[in-house]
C-alpha cells in the first residue's frame, strides 16, 4: 500500500433536506479523509461544529461536494472560511448550488479529475442521475468509494425529484461504479456503508422495480 496512513472518519449530522417545496428530516454522513497532517472533507451537512472538531489542527485541502442538494452543502461556505479551503462542486449541479448559496463562488469538479491525499490519488467520477452533477470519489489504492446519494445499501439513490433520472443513474452505476473491484467499500451519503460486491448482483432487480 502506497498511501501514507490514510484514514476515513465519519461524522453524522442531522437537519432538513428541502427540495421542490418539501422538507424531510435527514441524517447525513460527512467524511473526513486523510492523514495526521492533511484532509479532504466530503460533503458539508447541516452543522459545522462537529466537522471542525474532527479536522482538529489539520490542513483542509478542499471541501468536495458529492452533489448540491442543500443537505450536502449547508455549511460548505462556513467550512471554507474556517479552513481557508476551496469548495468543489460539479458544474452540472450549479442550479442546485444557487438555490442554497446563490452566486457564491466555488471551484468545479470534472470527471476523471485527480486529487492527491496522504500519498495516494482520489479520482472524481461524475455519476449523474440523482442529480446531473452527482459525483463519487474513488481511492483505488484504499478500495474506498464515497458515493454520495448515487448508491446506497440496497440500491440507487432517489430519482423522484427535479433534475433526476432513474435511467441515468442506472447507466452511471453500470459504467462507473458496479464494475469497480468487488471489495471496494462504498461510503454513502446517508445510512450504513456497503460494498460494490454486495450491491452489483442486484442491478437487474433495481431495473425491474424502477427505483
Amino acid at each position: 500500500m502506497a498511501h501514507e496512513g490514510l484514514r476515513v472518519e465519519n461524522i453524522v449530522t442531522s437537519g432538513i433536506f428541502a427540495l421542490d417545496g418539501g422538507e424531510w428530516q435527514v441524517d447525513n454522513n460527512i467524511w473526513v479523509i486523510g492523514n495526521d497532517s492533511e484532509v479532504f472533507i466530503i460533503d458539508a451537512a447541516h452543522d459545522a461544529a462537529p466537522i471542525i472538531e474532527a479536522v482538529g489542527g489539520r490542513t483542509v485541502k478542499g471541501i468536495l461536494c458529492t452533489h448540491a442538494h442543500n443537505d450536502h452543502i449547508t455549511v460548505a461556505p462556513q467550512l471554507a472560511a474556517e479552513f481557508d479551503a476551496p469548495i468543489f462542486v460539479h458544474p452540472g449541479d450549479q442550479m442546485l448550488w444557487e438555490e442554497t448559496h446563490g452566486d457564491l463562488a466555488h471551484e468545479e469538479l470534472a470527471n476523471g479529475q485527480k486529487f492527491q491525499i496522504a500519498g495516494t490519488d482520489l479520482i472524481v467520477l461524475n455519476t449523474p442521475g440523482h442529480s446531473p452533477g452527482s459525483s463519487c470519489f474513488y481511492i483505488p489504492e484504499a478500495n474506498e468509494l464515497f458515493s454520495g446519494d448515487t448508491l446506497f445499501q440496497g440500491g440507487p439513490g432517489a430519482t423522484g425529484r427535479k433534475y433526476s433520472s432513474f435511467d441515468t443513474i442506472i447507466e452511471s452505476l453500470k459504467t462507473s461504479i458496479l464494475d469497480l473491484p468487488a471489495e471496494t467499500t462504498v461510503r454513502t451519503g446517508h445510512g450504513d456503508h456497503t460494498s460494490v460486491g454486495a450491491e452489483a448482483p442486484h442491478l437487474e432487480e433495481w431495473i425491474k422495480r424502477g427505483h
